[in-house]
């Protein structure tokens, strides 16, 4: 069987803003095919990688990508929202740099089996780990509607939340919802003709809401931003991809509690609420890809890197 192929979005950036120490520690939070693994420990000499992904079959094959680094890499099975944990558990104390890449891998879209693409018909999936219960089916149906449309109304901002919601009550009252393309024509059957009509896939944005309620995406990712930053070293680098709204908006308030938490009036000559400030972005506004990138890698289009320093 051919390897998969998945190409990292905005690697250079990543590399550049990481700012490579050929002795330090760096963690990939979501360690994917390890194409920004590589480029990283291709840049260590004594230095270490530590490697997480929740998806073992990611583990597996970054694993066989990234031998020829021998001990200079870790790779660790679990979910970057316990970085911190991950790593004191190795007896990190602190590390020079993290990168997490909060977008779904090419290879989960490309692999049909998986469930996460509107694009061809398989089971109700969507787990990034197997080892969890919960599938996109589970919600699908057993899920009351007013829970299934406020996940497609918050998480997938679709505007015909309600109308999908009812269809999908409607439906799985004669039997149950087993597959992906049959939740498309479910959804579709929910939208007015305008809407069937836009540029976007009609199922993109309920396809991505099931995607992170099954996942808890969300939650992974303010709870990294509450615990990961405290594990860098003074000086050390946090760089974060994300791809839609709600993950740039958790980010980049997760950055600015630590850069800007202080509570004080503005005229107080002096700090009293006991804010102590560990972060400093590095980049005011969030880093994009090229129009080059874009062009080579379509998928890129919304990618979204911030950038912040330990202070």
């Amino acid at each position: 069987m051919s390897e998969a192929r998945h190409v990292s979005v905005l690697l250079h950036e990543c590399i550049e803003y990481l700012n490579i120490r050929p002795e330090g520690i760096y963690l990939d939070g979501t360690l994917g095919l390890g194409g920004h693994s590589y480029e990283i420990a291709s840049r260590l000499t004594t230095g270490r990688l530590i490697g997480i992904d929740r998806d073992e079959t990611a583990i597996e094959r970054a694993g066989r990508r990234l031998e020829p680094f021998g001990e200079r890499v870790t790779l660790i099975h679990g979910n970057f929202s316990d970085a911190a944990a991950i790593l004191d558990d190795l007896g990190i104390e602190s590390v020079d740099g993290m990168l997490f890449d909060l977008g779904v891998s090419s290879p989960q879209l490309d692999e049909a089996q998986r469930g996460f693409s509107y694009m061809n018909d398989a089971p109700l999936d969507m787990r990034m780990d197997h080892t969890e219960a919960l599938r996109a089916f589970d919600i699908v149906n057993t899920w009351d509607e007013d829970r299934l449309n406020r996940i497609l109304w918050d998480y997938g901002e679709e505007r015909y939340a309600r109308r999908i919601s009812r269809a999908i009550l409607e439906r799985r009252a004669d039997k149950p919802i087993e597959s992906t393309l049959e939740l498309v024509d479910i959804i579709k059957s929910a939208m007015p003709a305008a809407a069937l009509r836009e540029k976007q896939h009609p199922a993109k944005r309920s396809f991505q809401a099931l995607r992170i309620a099954v996942n808890d995406e969300l939650g992974a990712i303010e709870g990294m931003m509450e615990t990961a930053p405290d594990k860098l070293s003074i000086g050390g680098r946090l760089c974060v991809i994300s791809f839609h709204s709600l993950e740039d908006r958790i980010v980049k308030l997760g950055i600015a509690r630590r850069e800007n938490g202080c509570t004080c009036p503005r005229e107080a000559p002096i700090c009293t609420c006991g804010f102590v400030k560990s972060l400093k972005s590095v980049s005011r506004k969030p880093i994009l890809p090229s129009a080059e990138e874009i062009e080579t890698n379509p998928r890129s289009r919304s990618a979204k890197l911030r950038v912040a320093e330990r202070v």
